[in-house]
């Protein structure tokens, strides 16, 4: 396509996604702004969509913190969005969003704080044209998130303030880890809910964010291709992997709490799994996809503590550098029984996946990292082209790579040219940086854009919090009362014997591309 006809396009795309994306007017009140979380993450994100016109006109930021940061946060925002990257250089437009940007400090247990806090939006309604439309953020300390509902309930900013005009919304987004267990799952769902609607509740997980996650549905349900192989008839088996070269970054105390299960496979991979195995939903609308998505965790059967595998690190080389073990990691206990690696078998029980296993795992300071989802096919029911003794027939792979380096890959069988019939493997790629250039956005964008429409598709609901929770809860439990002899890897390597083992018990092994 000529570069002139591109141009045209993409403004007319941009033209259609403007005119219906656009939310309300509306202020966004972070709690926790003093966290890194809002300068790397959040206000590059709300810049990022201001770029693409998709903010309305009358629109702010406050945050809200403990410490007085009134004279310093704008301009420290400004300097994370500048770090963060994709910023067009328009000096002027930087400058206008920034004067959006607010700072209120508050103990998040001070009733006069709140109701300052409530006058002075009301104050930003009047000086930004928000028309009482709030969407809360919570990037906090979970202990933090039924304490800062209810008191934003008790001092009445959970509801549209009397006078707003009809159809006028409070919304609140809360980050993860929403709750420790199924008990604490339950009590944090029912504290919520106590003051706020489920329509108000976007529980988000950052995974949902990547351009690749949400590829998944629009890979199975946009293409005919596809589709009629996805179930037990063709399929072998589907690996999960969520694995990562580095350590825990300095965060002793946080992992301690939470290990590679609580942090990554009870959350960001069931999410990922639920897209991969669910049922096409009637629609695309949030309430059709969380009924599918559901449904997929109900039939989970429970999980055997012999289909489960953990491990923990100890020293190793990563990338050619040394690296210590878990235990010597800053803040961390030198006799921990935290998993740094998580893996298990799953077993979906439903018409489409009876008998394909489904094996998961998550982990710190493996060889590499890499964040994708394995799709092998089985063998073809014979094999015309091997020599007695030598099968040239291998299993079709189809590799969705969701970080680094997004994209597709598909392993197929291919005649080497010459006069005789030698097959190798081959494989056919797609890569988003290719194909539609490298993104500078983080993942929030989509997530705060969605959150500001009302979309909860993307988001979390209680009773699919509660279903992940009722199926990790046991095995958390029966490895708290199992000890193992740690570190039983070594940095740098795939993992501890036992994960591999997982899959070499079914003919199998890990696979990455």
């Amino acid at each position: 396509m000529a570069g002139s006809e591109m141009g045209v396009t993409q403004a007319k795309a941009e033209t259609v996604t403007d005119a219906g994306r656009k939310p309300d007017p509306c202020i966004v009140v972070i709690f926790g702004a003093s966290g890194d979380l809002t300068k790397r993450k959040l206000l590059p994100a709300l810049y990022h969509l201001d770029q693409q016109n998709l903010l309305p006109e009358n629109f702010s930021v406050v945050g809200v913190a403990r410490r007085d940061l009134s004279k310093t946060f704008a301009p420290d925002m400004k300097d994370g969005i500048l770090k963060g990257g994709g910023v067009e250089e328009n000096e002027e437009k930087l400058g206008k969003f920034v004067e959006k940007i607010e700072y209120f400090a508050t103990n998040f247990d001070d009733d006069a704080g709140f109701e300052k806090l409530k006058a002075f939006l009301a104050e930003q309604d009047g000086k930004s044209g928000t028309k009482g439309n709030r969407l809360f953020y919570l990037a906090v300390a979970p202990e933090f998130f039924a304490d800062i509902v209810e008191r934003l309930g008790k001092h009445g900013m959970t509801k549209p303030a009397e006078g707003a005009e009809n159809g006028a919304w409070v919304r609140f987004i809360i980050e993860k880890p929403f709750g420790t267990d199924l008990d604490s799952a339950i009590k944090l769902n029912k504290d919520i809910n106590a003051v706020l609607g489920e329509d108000q509740i976007f529980r988000i997980d950052h995974y949902l964010g990547k351009e690749a996650v949400q590829n998944i549905p629009v890979l199975r349900f946009a293409n005919g291709m596809f589709e009629p192989l996805w179930n037990r008839d063709y399929i072998d088996n589907v690996q999960i992997t969520a694995a990562e070269s580095i350590g825990i970054e300095g965060r002793g105390p946080f992992y301690e709490q939470a290990g590679a299960l609580r942090d990554v496979l009870q959350n960001h991979v069931m999410e990922v799994l639920s897209f991969v195995a669910m049922e096409p939903p009637d629609s695309f609308e949030s309430s059709a996809v969380r009924v599918e998505k559901l449904k997929v965790w109900k039939a989970i059967e429970a999980v055997p503590l012999e289909n489960t595998a953990r491990g923990q690190y100890g020293p190793g080389k990563v990338d050619g550098q040394d690296a210590i073990g878990y235990r010597q990691e800053d803040r961390v206990n030198p006799e921990s029984q935290t998993e740094t690696y998580a893996a298990m078998k799953l077993s979906i029980d439903n018409w489409r996946w009876a008998g394909v296993p489904f094996y998961i795992r998550a982990a710190k300071r493996l060889t590499e990292r890499v964040t994708e989802v394995v799709i092998t096919f089985k063998k073809a029911p014979l094999d015309l082209f091997g020599a007695p003794g030598k099968s040239q027939i291998e299993q079709n792979v189809l590799t969705l790579r969701i970080q680094p380096d997004d994209g597709i890959k598909l392993q197929f069988g291919n005649k080497v040219p010459g006069p005789v019939t030698d097959i190798k493997q081959v494989k056919m790629e797609f890569s988003y940086a290719a194909e539609f250039g490298k993104s500078s956005a983080n993942g929030y964008e989509r997530l705060l854009l969605d959150a500001m429409l009302g979309d909860g598709t993307l988001f979390a609901e209680g009773a699919g919090v509660e279903a992940t929770w009722k199926l990790m809860t046991p095995i958390l439990e029966a490895w708290k009362a199992q000890q193992k002899e740690f570190p039983n890897y070594a940095a740098g390597t795939w993992g501890p014997d036992e994960g591999a083992e997982l899959l070499g018990r079914d003919g199998r092994e890990w696979k990455v591309s």
